[in-house]
């Protein structure tokens, strides 16, 4: 999953970018057209409306996103799914010192 950003305004809703999902198992590529500056709401909302609903939940999602983007990707399709989304931290005992 990653963004093809700075494209010329297109379509009624002068989309200025294209949010590319390629399929790993069918290797098809999906182009989901969009605004550069989508929250990650958006974007949970695009993949939920145009991809989650045909496909079922996606197994794994590989993306270059920062941080506190994926963050809020996740924190918003769980929102959308109706689930607790619970974060783990895996701390081994020679970082405890």
């Amino acid at each position: 999953m990653d963004w093809v950003t700075e494209l010329p305004p297109s379509g009624e809703k002068s989309y200025n970018s294209c949010l590319v999902i390629v399929d790993r198992y069918s290797k098809t590529p999906i182009f989901l057209p969009c605004h550069k500056d989508n929250t990650a709401m958006d974007t949970a909302l695009l993949l939920w409306s145009r991809v989650i609903s045909h496909t079922g939940i996606l197994k794994n999602i590989i993306s270059d996103g920062d941080l506190k983007f994926t963050y809020a990707l996740w924190t918003n399709l769980h929102r959308l799914f109706g689930t607790k989304l619970s974060f783990s931290i895996h701390i081994t005992l020679k970082q405890m010192g």
